[in-house]
């Protein structure tokens, strides 16, 4: 009922105008110690990667950029949390308006463009958290940088924020950077990953700590690409996935008003396209790396269903703008627990 009501106040606000104003007063709450009366989320223990997850739900990326807000949102109850995407170097992103809510459908476009303050910054926040559960931290390139030295950016990102991070996320399936979908493809693929990889070892090999490699991936995928991508993860031994990103596809949103708008689609919209990656992911990827799904999850029958497709661990965004908090502890109450 709480959400309910604050939801109609917010969503008066542009949608990025909104983001802002719920982070900060999320936050807010937090100081001043109001986020203990937050509903308990039940423990479900699951060790996925190496790592043990409190429970399977976690944020996705996307939504602390900066990792400011780390703190508040574990007050929500998640199993783990991923921010960013990160870059090497600050950048504005897109021109707005940049980001569109698809009331109807409960979804969202967006075409934000990697906005961040950049990897410096985000490490800054990261020394202030109190926060000591599982942190993702999702890196890319800027937008600036030619595909050719798309490496380097990656590496640069991965080597400053690595000594945080729980597990790192390489985002090469976002749809708003231009060419960066390239990086999902052949020679691209595998030459970042096995530069990572080799990345991974050394720090191993000095810190004595295993930072798992998860690989984000889109949606709009041929069946032949999914294949590929899938024999080059597992060729370079991979530790994860995530499916889905946002889709270009407009299936289901056609009658919006923001439907030819451009950008990646979110929500609920997203959620069998998605689902379907997931499936396919299963049976490639011959359970040898664990699928982290996330898109269109919106109930907790969804997120069983992502479940019974293959996927391990789950992660939500849209869902929660639209359903709130309580989507959280709905889900961790129905997901059955780990044989």
């Amino acid at each position: 009922m709480c959400y309910s009501l604050l939801k109609k106040i917010v969503f008066q606000l542009n949608p990025e105008t909104a983001h802002g104003v719920t982070l900060r007063g999320l936050r807010l709450m937090h100081q001043l110690g109001l986020t203990r009366f937050f509903p308990k989320i039940k423990a479900a223990p699951r060790e996925i990667m190496g790592l043990i997850f409190p429970n399977p739900i976690g944020l996705a990326a996307g939504l602390d950029k900066n990792g400011e807000y780390i703190d508040a949102l574990a007050a929500l109850g998640f199993g783990f949390i991923e921010v960013g995407t990160v870059t090497p170097k600050p950048q504005d992103g897109n021109p707005r308006p940049r980001l569109f809510r698809l009331l109807e459908q409960e979804a969202l476009i967006n075409r934000l463009g990697f906005n961040n303050k950049g990897c410096d910054a985000l490490v800054e926040n990261l020394k202030r958290t109190k926060y000591k559960g599982i942190l993702g931290i999702n890196i890319g390139k800027n937008k600036t940088t030619p595909l050719e030295n798309a490496i380097e950016d990656y590496l640069t990102a991965y080597r400053a924020v690595v000594p945080y991070a729980s597990y790192i996320t390489v985002n090469i399936s976002s749809p708003n950077t231009e060419g960066l979908r390239d990086l999902q493809h052949g020679e691209l693929l595998r030459s970042l990953l096995c530069t990572l990889k080799q990345e991974q070892a050394q720090f191993m090999a000095t810190q004595k700590k295993h930072v798992p490699l998860v690989v984000k991936i889109a949606p709009d995928l041929t069946e032949s690409e999914l294949q590929n991508i899938a024999e080059i993860l597992l060729a370079e031994k991979v530790d994860g996935v995530i499916a889905t990103n946002t889709t270009l596809s407009r299936v289901g949103v056609e009658n919006s008003p923001y439907a030819k708008e451009a950008g990646g689609l979110s929500g609920k919209p997203l959620f069998e396209g998605s689902t379907q990656i997931v499936k396919q992911l299963k049976v490639l990827l011959q359970n040898r790396i664990p699928i982290i799904a996330v898109g269109g999850i919106s109930t907790g029958q969804d997120a069983n269903e992502k479940l019974a497709a293959g996927a391990s661990l789950l992660q939500v965004y849209t869902g929660l703008i639209y359903q709130g908090p309580a989507l959280i502890k709905h889900m961790a109450s129905v997901i059955p627990a780990q044989e």
